[in-house]
């Protein structure tokens, strides 16, 4: 697992698909959420999270990846 995250190949299949994921209608608007939403409550209210001790960019990445793994899984997109 390590392997794959800290390669510079994966990250790049991960930001070439992300948009194409997120604008496809073959993934439900509610999985699209799971990312989303979780992103901007972190990116928003970095005070009421202070006991987080991630960098936004960091969790912003990681559910990128995470809804990248997922979308291409169960909707082939």
């Amino acid at each position: 697992m390590w392997k794959r995250l800290l390669s510079l190949r994966h990250w790049g299949h991960v930001f070439r698909r992300i948009w194409p994921l997120l604008r496809s209608p073959r993934v439900p608007l509610g999985e699209k959420l799971l990312f989303v939403v979780p992103a901007l409550i972190y990116w928003i209210m970095p005070d009421l999270l202070n006991f987080i001790p991630i960098d936004d960019v960091t969790v912003t990445l990681l559910l990128m990846n995470w809804f990248t793994d997922r979308a291409e899984r169960k909707y082939g997109a």
